[in-house]
């Protein structure tokens, strides 16, 4: 018999029983004669009771020991497969000895560990800053970077940074609530406009000095311009000098040219104008950078676009399916408004999202039947994927709450 000490608790084990696995740790101490390898393969000797001693978890060593004695490697549940790998891959067993519905059930807690951690791992990648502190050290101006970043980035390290941090998301608000009461009729007189632009130019200059500061406190220019919300602030001040400029060339183009070239030109302009103004509206992505809501909404979708993908998927193939089917059933219908099966995808969008405007309906007993199927479809699949993404979603933003109270 051969004495195994594991962690306090011993162990007998026939020597024959373990060299049916020579390759296993224990049958190897069990086959070779050489004192000086069988010392390699333990902790430690007790010479005065034959006791081979290894500073191992004696509750895994349980399975263990059965294994040898059965040839059947048990896996409980409750354990943490990280451990338990590396426990049986220290003494040479192999999960293959494993019984099959043990084995997947275990593969399956292991992929999602291996999950588990992947998406912590990410969620506290979504925290961190690109920047830390401590690169300014023994860099040029590294003092005075420091101090910007800290303003700028990290709005807990003082209260002049929180100030910041809560007039970018005003100015934000500002901003956006400034573009869309330029659009009423009753604001479109002289002197609405006049404060308009200027409520604009105060905050084209707000952002433009936050990027700057985000540029001049940056460790790394190319890592800079990476960043999606250093894309985003860039995005967010352009509209208005790209404004300025083509306005300028539009008083160039008034001394230069003929009456009519002109009004072509003031009309292309002011349609280039329209688009370039309503890039404001991604200043709204800005309050991401400050918002908790925000980047756990981000985080869901990167994180369920395959369960996104697939919903889109089956809402293609909805429309496709009872597009086709509804204007097979109604196109002979005098006056019917699905003349053509991309005519009713319209219809088939609508009803498979369970608005239902009402503008397009169908006449007939059989096309009522197929937008009732067609109803009832949108139900289910709508209500597939709603709990999966909700729930994910709720525990991501739990999740980067703590992490945000840790730091």
């Amino acid at each position: 018999m051969l004495n195994i000490n594991v962690g306090g608790k011993l162990f007998q084990i026939a020597c024959k029983v373990l060299a049916q696995y020579p390759i296993t740790r224990l049958g190897k101490l069990a086959l070779y004669t050489d004192p000086v390898k069988k010392l390699q393969l333990c902790d430690d000797y007790l010479v005065q009771k034959n006791e081979y001693f290894f500073d191992r978890d004696p509750s895994i060593f349980h399975y263990i020991f059965h294994f040898y004695r059965s040839g059947v490697l048990w896996v409980m549940g409750e354990m943490c497969p990280s451990n338990f790998v590396e426990e049986i891959e220290y003494w040479g067993i192999h999960l293959k000895y494993s019984q099959r519905c043990c084995r997947i059930l275990f593969e399956e807690k292991q992929d999602e560990l291996s999950e588990y951690l992947k998406i912590e791992k990410e969620l506290e990648a979504e925290l961190e800053p690109l920047e830390s502190g401590a690169q300014f050290d023994g860099k040029f101006l590294g003092g005075f970077r420091k101090m910007v970043w800290n303003l700028i980035e990290n709005p807990y390290s003082s209260v002049p940074a929180k100030i910041i941090a809560v007039m970018s998301s005003f100015f934000v608000l500002i901003s956006i609530v400034g573009m869309t009461l330029s659009t009423v009729e009753e604001m479109k007189n002289k002197t609405a406009k006049m404060w308009m632009e200027q409520m604009e130019m105060i905050c084209a200059i707000f952002f433009t000095s936050e990027y700057l500061m985000r540029l001049i406190s940056s460790s790394s220019f190319k890592n800079f311009l990476r960043a999606a919300f250093n894309a985003i602030d860039l995005v967010a001040i352009l509209p208005f000098y790209i404004q300025l400029l083509f306005e300028n060339l539009d008083e160039g183009d008034m001394h230069y040219h003929e009456e009519l070239h002109k009004v072509e030109n003031v009309s292309k302009l002011g349609k280039v104008l329209k688009l370039i103004k309503l890039m404001r509206i991604f200043r709204i992505l800005k309050l991401a950078r400050h918002s908790t809501g925000l980047r756990a909404f981000s985080f869901t979708m990167r994180q369920c676009y395959q369960q996104v993908c697939c919903l889109l998927l089956f809402i293609a193939m909805g429309v496709f399916t009872f597009s086709a089917l509804i204007h097979s059933v109604e196109h002979d219908v005098p006056g019917t408004d699905f003349t053509s099966i991309p005519y009713a995808w319209w219809w088939a969008a609508v009803s498979l999202s369970t608005v239902g405007y009402g503008d397009t309906v169908p006449d007939t007993i059989l096309g009522r039947m197929v937008a009732f199927v067609c109803i009832s479809f949108g139900i289910i699949l709508n209500g597939m994927p709603i709990s999966i993404l909700y729930n994910k979603f709720s525990d991501y933003y739990a999740k980067l709450k703590a992490h945000e109270m840790s730091q």
